[in-house]
């Protein structure tokens, strides 16, 4: 049974000087039972499609063409009120960030009461039963006292659970999930994925999943639709679509996806875009120190490191309560080596990594960095060359990127500070940088917001390479950027690691990016690690039950083309 039509959709946003088209003549229908992947870069249209299905495009845009059926109804034509009465009723939607679509002054309960009084029309006891029901069923645990907690209570994989019960309130008859797993931890996102799977066959929802994650897609989807720059490029069965594209560009998006059974020398670019920074790079080599390190000692030594959190402070210094998220964590780094630090959410592997760079003071333990006791506070000078030698990049760059300052100077700052250059030398390593990550030296006056979130990355590296480090901090690089912005970042790194032998620790919940960039990695689990083995060793042989959790609820990829891959 067909419950969403959508034929020939376009969707236009008026500007001052021109109208722009985020959707074109896009078609695709969804059958009770089915889970429908949509798939694209950031910008394809795919979100725009998921707000003229619930009536929520902002203003100005408008659907400037084609139709949306409910059910053989048309909906794409209805007034604001027969709007809202389908929506959420009938047609519900999962929002990409759980934390933005709860109210943070409501409790859980209140929330999920408001809903079903709203939409099914129960009293107060009623409601209250159902709420219970739903937690239950979401797979939230003693869901008594979670209904009297608010969002901010619950951690991200609880509140995207939380957002699902919501729109299960009305018992709907289709679900639009816009990305319900980014950045999510890979057991969370197993959880979240496998209770869209279960609802779909118990009560013959139909679902649009609309993702980057291709893993989502091969693992989840049962049909999918791939677009680019508004348009619908390639649709079939999830079989047909991974495993025998036909549209070059969907060959190369599926070229760029990592693989979690084969090790990558390079990551297919995505065609129609995509700048290879491969020789940029290799520019960057000839004005790069050499490094004189000791193959055969650590270039960092972490020796029990331990980290505590006051979760209730007391007067009576015995009766506060603390939360240990690093506990007596020790390992070393070798010079030249990409390190992974992996676990869920929770784990430790942050704190861990803002530790290292001094952004957390230590509780217990040393950090030794080039045989020097970096963790002495007291040590001012060691300290300063430190933090030039080792540089982080960060989850979200937009959060780590002064609004208020342009491109140029976010850049110049840490050489300013670290007065490693002066003058027009200054101006010069700055574009000498935005060239080396592929944004080219015409950008420098533009400032974060104008830039899309790959490119923001981009910048940060830039700021990162400013000061020619020794070591490289990263925390989540890629892990809320579509594949083939992702593909363009990892290039990057392999190509610092490669040509300048850069040092770092790269910290990821994406088992399959880790496979493709360690060498070799720590698994941690609340605050502890685990197990450490050279990277292949410990996907061929975990040595814990923990390890092997994490690889099962790794997607595997199976069927996936492997058309273009440059396998080593």
């Amino acid at each position: 049974m067909t419950l969403l039509d959508i034929k020939n959709l376009s969707v236009d946003f008026p500007s001052r000087d021109k109208i722009f088209k985020a959707v074109s003549n896009a078609s695709l229908t969804v059958q009770a039972g089915e889970i429908h992947g949509l798939v694209g870069e950031s910008g394809a249209g795919k979100s725009t499609i998921g707000a003229a299905i619930m009536g929520l495009i902002e203003r100005p845009g408008y659907i400037s063409g084609g139709e949306i059926t409910f059910k053989e109804e048309l909906t794409s034509g209805l007034d604001a009120d027969a709007m809202r009465e389908l929506r959420g009723k009938k047609i519900s939607m999962i929002f990409q960030d759980p934390l933005t679509s709860l109210n943070p002054l409501l409790t859980v309960g209140d929330q999920l009461i408001e809903t079903i009084q709203t939409h099914l029309g129960f009293n107060k006891k009623q409601a209250l039963a159902r709420a219970h029901e739903l937690l239950v069923r979401v797979g939230i645990h003693d869901a008594d006292a979670r209904l009297d907690q608010y969002p901010h209570q619950f951690s991200g994989g609880m509140r995207q659970r939380v957002v699902i019960a919501l729109a299960l309130c009305s018992e709907p008859d289709v679900i639009v999930a816009d990305e319900p797993t980014t950045a999510l931890d890979v057991a969370v996102q197993a959880q979240i994925l496998e209770l869209i799977r279960d609802l779909t066959i118990e009560r013959q929802v139909g679902v649009i999943l609309i993702t980057h994650d291709m893993g989502v897609i091969a693992d989840t989807t049962d049909r999918v639709t791939v677009m680019y720059m508004g348009e619908v490029v390639e649709t079939g069965t999830t079989e047909e679509i991974m495993g025998r594209p036909q549209h070059e560009y969907t060959k190369s998006l599926i070229s760029a996806v990592p693989r979690p059974q084969i090790k990558l020398r390079r990551f297919s670019q995505v065609s129609y875009g995509g700048r290879d920074t491969r020789f940029a790079i290799e520019e960057l080599v000839r004005n790069w120190p050499q490094s004189n390190n000791d193959p055969n000692k650590p270039l960092l030594s972490v020796s029990n490191i331990t980290k505590k959190f006051p979760l209730a402070r007391s007067i009576i210094p015995s009766r506060s309560t603390w939360l240990t998220a690093v506990d007596d964590v020790s390992f070393d780094i070798m010079p030249g080596e990409v390190f992974g630090v992996v676990g869920e959410s929770g784990s430790g592997k942050s704190t861990v990594a803002r530790m290292i760079s001094g952004l957390y003071q230590l509780n217990g333990g040393q950090v030794t960095f080039d045989g020097n006791i970096v963790s002495d506070p007291s040590d001012k000078e060691a300290q300063a060359r430190f933090r030039r030698e080792i540089q982080m990049i960060f989850q979200d760059p937009y959060s780590s990127l002064n609004p208020r300052m342009r491109v140029a100077d976010i850049i110049a700052e840490p050489i300013r500070h670290h007065k490693t250059m002066s003058g027009s030398d200054v101006k010069y390593r700055v574009h000498e940088l935005l060239e080396q990550v592929g944004l080219g030296a015409a950008v420098e006056k533009k400032y974060p917001h104008e830039f899309s979130g790959g490119q923001r990355q981009r910048i940060s590296i830039a700021r990162a390479l400013a000061t020619q480090p020794r070591f490289l901090i990263c925390d989540e690089p890629t892990s809320a950027l579509d594949v083939s912005i992702q593909a363009q970042i990892l290039n990057i790194l392999k190509d610092l690691q490669e040509h300048l032998g850069l040092t770092m620790l790269f910290i990821s919940h994406d088992l399959p990016v880790v496979r493709q960039m360690c060498d070799r990695v720590a698994v941690m689990q609340k605050g502890k690690v685990l197990e450490l083995q050279d990277t292949e060793s410990l996907f061929a042989n975990p040595k814990t039950n923990y390890t092997r959790e994490l690889l099962d609820l790794m997607p595997h990829l199976k069927g996936l083309s492997e058309e273009g891959l440059e396998v080593l």
